[in-house]
């Protein structure tokens, strides 16, 4: 079928590409005129505004945005809206706060626009894998746009969870178990690296801990590929990102008063992380050498 893709980073240009080879149609934009020539290299038919992509598509029309999320996703479905016509559909596939996607599905809704949320998990890996999609839509609006939901997921990899809302609500919290998990895996390789009796290798660990073992992950073969790359992570430096879902989740949580400490302190540690020397941790050293004479290191 027919649909147009707006934003060619790491996911929306992977996701043009397995469209294109699962024999779709895809009209194409991006504000880099090269990601546009790139793509279009590949089978897609490039634009140069939002305005002729919607210009090169049939009714009724489906565009899909995957952009980052917040205003860049805002700005692109308003401009969207004043194109498009009723019975066209948007699909925004980016890492949006469920609570936009509700705000922007009734202002759609008001033009008879529909608005389709596919919570998207794959990375870069899901060009070749597939990508996990979790979607939120009408029943029929649903029906229309699976034979693109098909395609880009693996088997039995795609699933109408809700309205809309309900696809991105579902992403929000599959990101703030991710959290969770990447946390438990971080300090339990960290506790085998900082080991004093041992001298441990990383990579075999890892490797061995996906044959059979209870805490074998897609995340874990990850980690054993990185560790065979460079077992110590000299590379890298420990600064840990985040891209807002682990903060709505843990907002959630407390909205619900259901108890999440785990999501909750993952969320924390990764600010820590961000500290080059934290000024909490110098509040603790000092209060400790008052009120105990424990020594204290000096810059």
């Amino acid at each position: 079928m027919q649909l147009a893709m707006i934003g060619l980073g790491k996911m929306g240009g992977n996701m043009t590409e397995r469209l294109i080879k699962g024999g779709h149609s895809v009209v194409v934009y991006d504000r880099s005129p090269d990601a546009v020539t790139r793509v279009a290299g590949l089978g897609a038919t490039g634009t140069a505004s939002l305005a002729e992509v919607v210009a090169k598509l049939a009714k009724p029309r489906i565009v899909w945005v995957m952009v980052p999320s917040g205003k860049p996703t805002d700005d692109t479905i308003s401009d969207l809206g004043g194109h498009l016509e009723r019975g066209d559909v948007i699909i925004d596939g980016g890492n949006s706060n469920f609570h936009d996607t509700m705000r922007r599905g009734a202002q759609l809704a008001a033009k008879g626009i529909e608005f389709v949320d596919a919570g998207t998990s794959g990375g870069v890996w899901g060009l070749k894998e597939g990508y996990c999609e979790m979607v939120g839509a009408s029943d029929a609006t649903f029906a229309l746009c699976e034979p693109i939901f098909k395609t880009l997921a693996p088997p039995n990899g795609y699933a109408h969870v809700g309205p809309t809302g309900a696809g991105h609500y579902v992403k929000m919290v599959h990101n703030g178990i991710e959290y969770g998990m990447l946390q438990a895996y971080a300090e339990g390789y960290e506790i085998l690296h900082s080991s004093s009796e041992f001298k441990l290798d990383l990579a075999k660990i890892s490797a061995l801990w996906n044959q059979g073992s209870v805490v074998r992950s897609w995340l874990n073969e990850l980690a054993a590929q990185a560790f065979a790359r460079d077992g110590d992570l000299v590379d890298l430096k420990g600064y840990v990102e985040d891209s807002g879902e682990g903060r709505w989740t843990v907002q959630e949580a407390i909205d619900l008063n259901v108890p999440a400490p785990v999501i909750t302190l993952s969320l924390l540690m990764r600010l820590r992380s961000r500290q080059a020397d934290s000024f909490g941790a110098k509040v603790i050293a000092a209060l400790r050498n008052e009120f105990g004479g424990h020594a204290v290191k000096h810059t």
